[in-house]
């Protein structure tokens, strides 16, 4: 299984296979062809035919120069390897085709294009979490400790970056008013949830600040903002709120919340391998 680094990833909403796959896929492109006069992007398939609700095309545009861009949408058509398929071309000047390029957006932010992108090293050699549990076992280690064994120690740092975006997500979320972008008018509730969730009782106001903070961090995420993915965009809210009442309400230290997320996060990447996280593949509710 790959690292932790490539499923916890720091990124901007609505969705990690429509937005933060495909803007981080013209950066790539971007970068390879700085010297092209035009560009031009097709999507296929669900990344067509609900790109605009995602808020796709404004993860791309945002990338290139102002009218460097120009955008085809087949939602009727597919490429062969998965639903959410992209062809980027890079033109001169003159006109003259630079490069073709075709690649795959396919969950949680990550990308697959047939092998031209560099392979992400396997940092687990365990993929079950039977094998996981007995190993751990043998060995006498918490779940936390077997990632730390297996990632190194730098994985904490990374950590202590998705629990910051967590919390600052949370944060804005908070805070905002207004309505959420799509057309259909919905108003951020977050806001007023909160405050009237301090007015209540004891057992209605523990839920209702769990529910607060998720629904904080989904409204950023709705709204194009900066979240973690978890495993997904989609499913971004729910483990940021648990972690902030453990801290803030059981208080937990910021510590016991780090191996927390490893522990998530080692239980999710098992789903993620062994199956998938990304909605076009397995339906949004798989992730």
């Amino acid at each position: 299984m790959k690292s932790l680094t490539e499923f916890f990833r720091i990124g901007v909403g609505p969705s990690s296979s429509h937005t933060m796959g495909p803007r981080r896929a013209a950066e790539i492109f971007l970068q390879r062809h700085p010297e092209a006069s035009l560009f031009r992007l097709t999507l296929f398939g669900s990344l067509a035919a609900t790109g605009k609700g995602h808020l796709t095309d404004l993860a791309v545009l945002a990338v290139f120069p102002p009218g460097a861009l120009d955008l085809v949408w087949k939602p009727d058509e597919k490429l062969p390897d998965h639903p959410n398929g992209m062809r980027f071309e890079a033109f001169s000047a003159d006109g003259a085709l630079l490069e073709t390029w075709e690649v795959y957006s396919i969950g949680g932010g990550a990308l697959s294009d047939g092998g031209q992108l560099p392979k992400s090293p396997q940092v687990y050699p365990l993929t079950t979490m039977n094998a996981i549990l007995a190993r751990c076992k043998q060995s006498g280690q918490s779940l936390w400790e077997y990632v730390e064994e297996c990632e190194g120690d730098s994985i904490w740092e990374h950590l202590r970056l998705v629990w910051e975006a967590m919390q600052a997500a949370i944060e804005r979320g908070l805070q905002a008013e207004g309505v959420l972008p799509g057309g259909l008018g919905i108003a951020r509730k977050a806001w007023s949830f909160y405050r009237k969730t301090n007015l209540s009782g004891s057992h209605f106001q523990r839920q209702g600040i769990l529910a607060a903070y998720a629904l904080a961090v989904s409204e950023e995420n709705a709204s194009g903002g900066k979240i973690v993915t978890a495993p997904t965009c989609g499913s971004s809210g729910i483990l940021p709120a648990v972690l902030r009442y453990q801290r803030e309400v059981l208080k937990c230290s910021d510590e016991s919340v780090l191996r927390a997320l490893a522990t998530a996060g080692l239980i999710g990447n098992l789903a993620k391998h062994n199956a998938s996280i990304s909605g076009a593949a397995v339906g949004c509710q798989g992730e």
